[in-house]
């Protein structure tokens, strides 16, 4: 088992920047690969990033390409998304998840949090 928990959404206004972190407990964080997801009102949960076991690659949609930064470290249990020059179609609960395969699709991972919410503000 795994425990994922966030912090660090808040209100904010557009072009403004935060950071979310997520700590984790439980089995090696080391053992996973990590992602961060989103869920807007009304709209499906959307893969925002992810990044591997090691913190070597990384990817993300194209919609916070640029714009998000996924990082994390092992020795702390923690991972990380650093959002800068946000948008108002940012807005939502972020989630991060833990996988043993990970990707793009909710379905492949294992753990998930709670949630922290983002609002931006035009």
């Amino acid at each position: 088992q795994v425990q994922l928990v966030e912090s660090g959404g808040g209100l904010v206004q557009a072009g403004d920047s935060l950071r979310l972190s997520c700590a984790a407990s439980g089995r090696t964080f080391g053992d996973y690969r990590m992602g961060w997801f989103r869920q807007g009102p009304g709209k499906e949960r959307e893969f925002v990033a992810d990044i591997s076991r090691r913190g070597s690659t990384s990817n993300y949609a194209n919609s916070v390409k640029g714009r998000f930064t996924i990082s994390r470290d092992n020795a702390k249990n923690t991972v990380w998304l650093q959002m800068d020059n946000l948008k108002p179609e940012d807005t939502a609960v972020y989630h991060c998840a833990a996988g043993e395969i990970a990707g793009t699709r909710p379905s492949l991972y294992n753990y998930w949090g709670q949630g922290t919410q983002v609002t931006v503000s035009s």
